[in-house]
Formats: C-alpha cells, sequence, structure tokens
C-alpha cells in the first residue's frame, strides 16, 4: 500500500480502533442515555449488543479492509466485485461514497465540539472557568458566529498533523492518549465516589428496573448507543483494518476494541452520574452536561481546578482520536482514487474542506442540525449499506477466509448466520427507526 505504514503491533492497532470508537458518545452519550432509560435495565441491553455487534459486524469492517488492503471505496467494491455479478461490480464502485460522505460530515461537526472542550480547557487552566455563570460562559461562545475560530483552527491542523505517517503516526499518538484518558478518567471516578449523596447515583446506575425491558425503545436506545459507540459507520472501522497484519485474529481484535470502549463508557458514567446525583443535577443535558453542569459541579468541589483541567485533557484525547479516524478514512480513499495525490496535499485538502465548511457552522444552533442530519440520515444509510455488502453481497467464503486468516479459533457457520441474520436486521431497525422517527442515534 501506498502512502502508510502498517499498524506495528496488535496492541497498537486495538488501541488505534478503541481511540477511533472512544469519544462523545462515551463521554456524555452513555451516561446520557443510560439517564434516560432506566439506568441498570439499559446497561445490560447495552451489554447484549456490544456482545454481538463487536463479535460479527466489527470484525467484519476489520476484515473487509484488510483484503481489500484499502480503505472505503476499495472495500466496497471488493465486496461487491466478490458478487459475482457485472451489475454488482459497479454499484460497488459507487456505493461506498454514502459513508465515505458519512465520515467527512460527522468529522466537520465533531472538530467544533472538540473546539468547545478545547475552549473548556483553556479557561481551566486559567481558571476562569471556576468563577463564572457557566450557562452564560457556555453561551458566550456557543451563540456566536466565530468565536472560537483560532482553537478551531489548532483543532484541524493539529489533529490533520498527526496523520502525516499514517499508520504509523495514528499508532504512537493513541498508545499515548488512550492510557492517559483512563488514567484521568479513573483518577476522576475515585473523586467523585467522595462527594455526599453520590451513592445514589450508582445505585441508579446497577439496580435494574424489569419494567424497562417492557420499552421497546430502551432496546432501540441501547442498540444505536452499542453500534455507533463501536464506530461501526460502514466506513471508519475498514481503513484501519487495511492496515492490519495478516497475522492478527480479527474477531479477537474486534472483541477487545469493544471491552476497552465498554471500559471507557462505564467509567465516564461512573464519573458523570454519581456527580450529577450529588448535586441534584439532571444527567440527561446532552453538551449542556459537559459545558454547564459539571463545571458548575467542580466549581463546589475542592481543587475542582486540577480535576477540571483533567477532565477536559481525557476529552481533547478521546475527541482528537475519533477525529484522527474520521480524516484518515476520508484520506486514505482520496490517495487511492488520485494516485499522483500524496498525502501532504491530501491533508491540506482535508483542512480546506473541514474548516471552510466548519468555520460557518461554529454556534450550536448550526452544528447541532447539522448532527443531526448526518446522525439520522447519512450515518445509519451508510452503516446499514455496509451490514448488507459484507454479509449478503459478498461471497460467502471470500469473507469467511478473511475472518479465519490469523484465528486462534476457527468461526463457522454459526458466526456468519449471527452476522447475517441477527447483526443486519438490526441494523435495518436503526436505520428505519433514525429515518422515520427522526432520532439522532
Amino acid at each position: 500500500m501506498r502512502n502508510h505504514a502498517r499498524f506495528k503491533s496488535r496492541w497498537g492497532f486495538i488501541l488505534a480502533s478503541v481511540g477511533s470508537a472512544v469519544g462523545m458518545a462515551n463521554v456524555w452519550g452513555f451516561p446520557y442515555k443510560v439517564g434516560e432509560n432506566g439506568g441498570g435495565a439499559f446497561i445490560l441491553a447495552y451489554l447484549v449488543f456490544v456482545c454481538i455487534f463487536s463479535s460479527t459486524g466489527l470484525a467484519a469492517e476489520f476484515g473487509i479492509g484488510r483484503r481489500a488492503k484499502t480503505g472505503t471505496l476499495g472495500s466496497y467494491h471488493t465486496a461487491w466485485l466478490s458478487g459475482g455479478s457485472k451489475i454488482k461490480e459497479r454499484i460497488g464502485r459507487y456505493v461506498g461514497w454514502l459513508p465515505l460522505a458519512g465520515s467527512m460530515c460527522i468529522a466537520i461537526g465533531y472538530a467544533v465540539i472538540i473546539t468547545y472542550v478545547l475552549k473548556a480547557l483553556i479557561n481551566s487552566v486559567t481558571g476562569t472557568l471556576m468563577t463564572v455563570d457557566t450557562a452564560q460562559w457556555f453561551e458566550s461562545f456557543s451563540l456566536t458566529n466565530y468565536s472560537v475560530a483560532p482553537l478551531h483552527i489548532i483543532v484541524v491542523v493539529g489533529t490533520l498533523l498527526t496523520l502525516l505517517l499514517g499508520a504509523s503516526s495514528i499508532e504512537r499518538t493513541n498508545k499515548i492518549m488512550m492510557p492517559i484518558f483512563f488514567i484521568v478518567f479513573l483518577i476522576l471516578a475515585v473523586r467523585v465516589a467522595f462527594l455526599p449523596g453520590s451513592s445514589k447515583g450508582y445505585t441508579f446506575l446497577f439496580t435494574i428496573r424489569w419494567e424497562q425491558f417492557l420499552n421497546p425503545m430502551m432496546w432501540v436506545f441501547a442498540m444505536g448507543q452499542a453500534f455507533f459507540s463501536l464506530s461501526m459507520t460502514g466506513s471508519g472501522m475498514i481503513v484501519y483494518g487495511a492496515y492490519l497484519d495478516d497475522k492478527e485474529d480479527l474477531v479477537s481484535s474486534a472483541r477487545w476494541t469493544a471491552v476497552f470502549d465498554t471500559t471507557a463508557a462505564f467509567v465516564a458514567a461512573l464519573v458523570i452520574i454519581p456527580a450529577c446525583f450529588a448535586f441534584n443535577k439532571d444527567v440527561a443535558s446532552g453538551p449542556g452536561l459537559l459545558f454547564v453542569i459539571l463545571p458548575e459541579i467542580l466549581q463546589g468541589i475542592p481543587f475542582g481546578q486540577f480535576f477540571a483541567i483533567i477532565l477536559y485533557v481525557a476529552m481533547i484525547f478521546a475527541g482528537t482520536s475519533s477525529l484522527q479516524n474520521m480524516f484518515e478514512v476520508v484520506g486514505e480513499s482520496l490517495l487511492k482514487r488520485i494516485p499522483a495525490l500524496t498525502r501532504k496535499f491530501m491533508l491540506i485538502i482535508l483542512c480546506a474542506v473541514c474548516l471552510g465548511a466548519g468555520l460557518h457552522m461554529e454556534p450550536i444552533f448550526k452544528w447541532g442540525p447539522w448532527m443531526d442530519i448526518v446522525s439520522i440520515y447519512i450515518i445509519p444509510i451508510g452503516a446499514t449499506i455496509g451490514a448488507i455488502s459484507w454479509f449478503w453481497i459478498m461471497k460467502k467464503d471470500d469473507l469467511m477466509d478473511e475472518i479465519n486468516k490469523g484465528a486462534i479459533k476457527v468461526h463457522g457457520n454459526y458466526w456468519y448466520l449471527l452476522g447475517k441474520f441477527v447483526y443486519v436486521p438490526l441494523a435495518a431497525v436503526l436505520c428505519v427507526v433514525a429515518l422515520f422517527k427522526k432520532i439522532a442515534f
């Protein structure tokens, strides 16, 4: 492959995959969904879906990338070409553009969110965040055009610079960012445990209210959280599979990715939910949870400034590692389609596109609807197209050959049927619910 190296170690690959998966969906999405959907019952349902999706869909995305030796566009072409007809081969040349566009579109909005986090980090370091009315502080930049433009440029350019060496630089940065993320949140979780009233949060988290299992939307939200928390968008994880050695066990690597991703979600919940209960705050507050409620809580505890700094450092690492993946999947496909393009010039193109669109949507009333459109329409459709491509279009023998390449335990019909008749229908259900109920997961 041109313009990048392979991952040098299995754990480097897993940490990069965890970095892609761990992001705002874990830091505020998981606690938010747990708070809205009954605590322990939601967690149990979420774990069921994580087990199914990681072992089938995530492993398949790794596998098709490794088989094609390239990212989104080439992988879809490979899968549809395997289907064995000229019509499928032609469709395969174009069908990957939608999930690829989804990665670029979500990167544009995601960069704004990370910019907000960088703003919070800087104000935590200066101490400003410890004395302001947090609601007014958040409104001062989230409702104004170009209010965080310099920081926005730093986020986009800084993330793109980590991609100069392709897989090598992605691996190196995530070997640093992901361990620090976990350490920081563990420190915060220990601190929150000593807050008066935090025990109510743990009770809420770990008490299973059995009546919640009768609520179909609880299952739908748990499914959506598991699906997108694992970054299974029909695009993102494919490119990391393309950088993976043939000797690696795909299903095992997918499961380890899920273990660390789920651990990150739980650690974030152990910080946010007990803290909200201790201060009688609403855990289901979306962006306000990170930029209004949590800063207000930190203002009221000893050494709050220190804990604010480490909180936002961890969130910067989580967000940047996810943004890395979004940029890399688009950039790799550009390199594949345009052989004369160099990696440096590709990164310049991505910078121009991301900032050209993103700088105009910094206020929350602009990037919020943008992210809703991407999450409701583009991402679910793209993810469903991916699921169908791997398990219904691609020849079974070709997929199984890749899944079992390097596998310690050979996978057979059970794995394939679980993917084809459980994973794919569940992806389709999420897509239908998103489209017809206008729900952004």
